[in-house]
């Protein structure tokens, strides 16, 4: 099979990649072949060839950037301007705690396009009747349920909903050496310091530690499981756009970023 179908097949199955094609080869790049394809996925792998090992290793590293920034564009790399095509699924979501936010939480980021998941140890909560919108619903502990999901990777973000100190720091110990471009957790600002001196005497790193949004969510008054739910996406969209999640009123540039 070619790079190009490949390709094509990763985008109709909704999974990730990246098709590099040379555009143009200048001097610098002796050895390269325009119009040839290199595909490059998640893992690392690599199908085909830009004609020289160095422009290929130079747009692996590229490629594996822009399917995880989850954009296409045109790069200059070693010497070829290259075409990096990505492709993606949307993003995931993993609440923590079969609780009523989490519902709210499932119907709100479906809305926006994000792909929810809803994991509990507890099998009389975890239920599909209780998170219809959720893509996969598993009762099962942290560790587990992970790896039934495929673990965390880049584009998985983390919400810890419940207020069980053995299933947040459960969740917590992997999620804050992982990959997660967010981890957010609920609680009081007393539960969050406690939490805070427990994960710590378990060796997580105040480095790690300043990755927990906690208490989650934006601050926008929230009452109802309905309403912290808004304040949970509007947190989880910002830190994936690398906004702070403020006022618009008071933004400096620009508001709305424009799709590559």
């Amino acid at each position: 099979m070619t790079p190009h179908r490949r390709f094509a097949d990763l985008a109709r199955e909704g999974g990730r990649g990246a098709l590099v094609t040379v555009i143009e080869a200048g001097a610098e790049a002796s050895g390269a072949r325009p119009g040839a394809h290199l595909l490059v996925t998640p893992d690392g792998e690599t199908e085909g060839t830009l004609g020289t090992d160095v422009l290929d290793g130079a747009a692996a590293e590229a490629a594996d950037e822009l399917m995880w920034a989850e954009r296409s564009e045109v790069r200059e790399v070693a010497g070829a301007t290259l075409f990096v095509d990505a492709v993606f699924p949307a993003p995931r979501v993993i609440a923590f705690g079969a609780v009523d936010i989490a519902a709210a939480l499932c119907t709100l980021a479906r809305d926006v396009g994000w792909r929810p998941y809803v994991v509990d140890p507890r099998a009389r909560f975890a239920t599909r009747e209780r998170f219809p919108e959720a893509e996969e619903v598993v009762a099962a502990w942290p560790d587990k349920a992970l790896e039934q999901l495929g673990g965390i990777d880049r584009a998985t973000s983390i919400a810890v909903l419940t207020h069980d100190p053995k299933l947040d720091d459960a969740v917590l110990l992997l999620a804050l050496r992982s990959e997660a471009p967010y981890i957010g957790a609920m609680g009081s600002r007393r539960a969050q310091e406690r939490r805070r001196e427990r994960l710590v005497a378990a060796g997580i790193t105040d480095e790690e530690l300043e990755r927990l949004a906690a208490p989650i969510g934006l601050d926008i008054g929230a009452v109802t499981p309905e309403e912290t739910a808004l304040s949970m996406v509007g947190e989880l969209l910002a830190a994936r756009r690398g906004r702070e999640g403020g006022r618009l009123t008071h933004a400096r540039g620009r508001i709305h970023e424009v799709g590559a």
